[in-house]
């Protein structure tokens, strides 16, 4: 439950009721008064109870740093979370040790805890967030990785004329080879396979 609407004598009345019911502090709510009330004559007739609604507050930071921090108590680990939220695209950085743990086999565990992310994040009818989770660089250092990767691939592709199938990749890392080869005057790039880990192919193009 994430919003509510309560009445009481007074608007204050109201919103405390709300807030226990959400289980809420006022810093982490959205209040409308919908009916400010009144005592009505000699505090009987015509008298009207407050009415307010209440709502949690979007905060995806918050959001997505405490499901992380229950993952990685569940885990064992202490773990550093840093968030930054910037046009709805919200960066989280994690720091620590055993980082390799959270990485796993090329990227295969940071990319399900970015996945998970963007799922409790993003449920409901909140305002979509695009978010990225990385540690050690991690993202950088495989996107230069894949780049390097695809240009060797495409000298290959040019110099033998047959295909070649790339590993499974999940739809990011696809995009850094479709991308670095976009503007190659002699090879083309596409998927083929299902979601979420396609191969990438690299041929030759058409004549």
């Amino acid at each position: 439950m994430d919003a509510i609407q309560k009445t009481g004598k007074t608007v204050e009345e109201a919103v405390n009721e709300a807030l226990k019911e959400l289980n809420i502090s006022r810093e982490d709510a959205e209040i409308e008064v919908i009916e400010e009330g009144s005592k009505g004559f000699l505090g009987v007739f015509g008298a009207k109870n407050a009415v307010v609604n209440v709502k949690k507050k979007f905060n995806p930071e918050k959001i997505a740093s405490d499901f992380l921090r229950e993952v990685f108590i569940s885990m064992g680990l202490i773990v550093k979370i840093d968030t930054k939220l910037k046009d709805k695209q919200l960066s989280i950085t994690i720091s620590g040790d055993d980082m390799g743990i959270i990485i796993g086999k090329r990227g295969q565990t940071l990319d399900s805890l970015q996945y998970l992310v963007n799922l409790v994040v993003n449920k409901g009818n909140a305002p979509y967030v695009s978010i990225t989770l990385d540690t050690e660089n991690y993202r950088e250092r495989r996107k230069e990785t894949l780049e390097s990767l695809a240009f060797n691939l495409a000298k290959k592709v040019k110099h033998t004329g047959k295909n070649i199938v790339l590993e499974p990749m999940n739809p990011y890392e696809r995009r850094i080879i479709h991308s670095a080869l976009q503007n190659d005057r002699y090879v083309t790039t596409y998927s083929e396979g299902e979601e979420p880990y396609r191969n990438v192919v690299i041929a030759l193009k058409e004549k």
